[in-house]
């Protein structure tokens, strides 16, 4: 049997019209990090995906008040699973049209005229969401590393234009 290799991410649109990945607030006195995780993914998405110590990757300092620490983990899914996800984010999840507003999925391309990753990238994350999106797709070689570092540059240029414009 023959299996293709499907290169996806997807993010959430929050209320607050920010981009973010799906998570939440956890203490760790009454739930580990991975209880809490799946308990935030079944809100959000309507589905608990089983989350383990081997999906984690990394933890960082938020770069804003309030202290808090994000930690980042990664899932592999087959493209079934990620449809799933998507049909249930909208049917099923408690959050849905609350604090989470719809699944966005992350264009792995880049575009002559600044299109694609490089657009997407010049919109506004939450926390270190942004940071841990371009952690992740070099990490995982979702995009190749000069791909990335491009994309970026045209995103903060697009940025630096847009902030022009408005003044």
């Amino acid at each position: 049997m023959e299996y293709s290799i499907c290169k996806e991410v997807r993010m959430q649109m929050r209320f607050d019209g920010l981009l973010g990945f799906p998570g939440g607030l956890v203490k760790p006195s009454e739930e580990s990090l991975e209880a809490g995780l799946i308990r935030e993914l079944q809100e959000e998405i309507g589905v608990a995906v089983p989350v383990t110590v081997d999906d984690y990757v990394s933890s960082r300092l938020a770069p804003s008040p309030p202290l808090l620490i994000t930690h980042f983990y990664t899932k592999k899914m087959t493209e079934a699973q990620l449809l799933e996800i998507e049909k249930a984010a909208v049917s099923k999840a408690a959050d849905h049209g609350l604090e989470v507003l719809g699944m966005v999925r992350v264009p792995l391309y880049t575009m002559r005229n600044g299109g694609g990753l490089s657009w997407f990238l010049s919109h506004s994350f939450i926390s270190n969401s942004r940071a841990q999106l371009l952690g992740a797709l070099g990490r995982l070689g979702l995009v190749s590393q000069g791909a990335l570092e491009e994309a970026v540059r045209q995103a903060e240029q697009m940025r630096h234009t847009h902030q022009a414009d408005l003044h």
